[in-house]
């Protein structure tokens, strides 16, 4: 058996081209962590995700702060929060560095593709090793799936 016996083969995407608002609403929606991210020819390009959006909402004097004193940071509102998105949801993804990522092909073998998503603990976009494009994505819910659903 290999990666493609559990991936899903129709994962949802994000487009380099995408506003920081539909990505957003993707990940929101779908309470994913992270989504891929391809290019208009469908090649991988990296992950797009949550760290991001939060990184884009923060004050930026917290963004420069070496963590050992934040208590002389003004009080922030929702509102304060929402209205710094507002400056960037319209913006390409690509704004944000596109997260790098192990990928597996599409006939690694199942074991090495379970501990690769093991030790990396994030989905695993699979990539034809030719083309560079992606063919689908693993995640913990369908390995999970895969085998609950096994014969014994």
């Amino acid at each position: 058996m290999t990666a493609r016996s559990v991936m899903n083969p129709d994962p949802p995407v994000l487009r380099s081209t995408d506003p920081i608002k539909l990505a957003a609403d993707a990940i929101m929606k779908g309470r994913y962590r992270r989504l891929p991210v391809v290019s208009p020819e469908g090649r991988y390009l990296g992950m797009f995700g949550v760290h991001c959006l939060l990184g884009m909402v923060l004050p930026k004097a917290i963004l420069m702060e070496d963590g050992d004193s934040l208590s002389h940071l003004p009080r922030e509102s929702l509102s304060d929060l929402h209205r710094r998105f507002q400056e960037v949801e319209n913006e390409p993804i690509t704004i944000c560095s596109i997260e790098e990522n192990l990928v597996v092909h599409p006939d690694t073998p199942l074991i090495q593709t379970l501990f690769t998503l093991w030790r990396h603990g994030h989905n695993l976009p699979v990539v034809d090793p030719t083309s560079g494009r992606l063919e689908g994505l693993i995640s913990y819910w369908d390995v999970g799936a895969a085998i609950l659903a096994a014969e014994t």
